[in-house]
């Protein structure tokens, strides 16, 4: 249901350690530049929750979003030269299915997290 990759596990973790962070992180569907994509916000527990426990952190995520999206992954992607985008990278959240509402701008898939480039 979902993936974390390894590099995203790592900056993740360090990300809630640095901050003194002991929220769980709940991947949610956000309104961004191009419509309705996959993004990360702290969160507690609900009942209607998938949950994946990895170590250092958990991530939930809704089950009705779970089944709307199907597969769901969490990456890191490293800022690339010339990007544009700022920092050096950000989390990326694909999904193998749509959003029900996805409409144009990036993707209009399930989404990403990141600036696409």
């Amino acid at each position: 249901m979902i993936t974390v990759s390894p590099l995203a596990a790592e900056k993740l973790a360090d990300y809630l350690l640095e901050n003194n962070i002991e929220s769980a992180v709940r991947i949610t569907v956000m309104n961004g530049c191009g419509g309705m994509s996959l993004g990360l916000a702290l969160d507690d527990r609900q009942e209607n929750d998938h949950v994946l426990e990895h170590g250092k952190f958990t991530l939930l995520v809704a089950k009705d979003l779970a089944g709307e999206c199907g597969q769901i992954t969490l990456d890191f992607v490293e800022k690339k030269s010339g990007c544009g985008c700022g920092g050096g990278g950000g989390f990326s959240i694909t999904s193998e299915k749509p959003l029900p509402d996805a409409a144009g701008g990036c993707g209009g898939s399930c989404g990403s997290g990141s600036c696409g480039c």
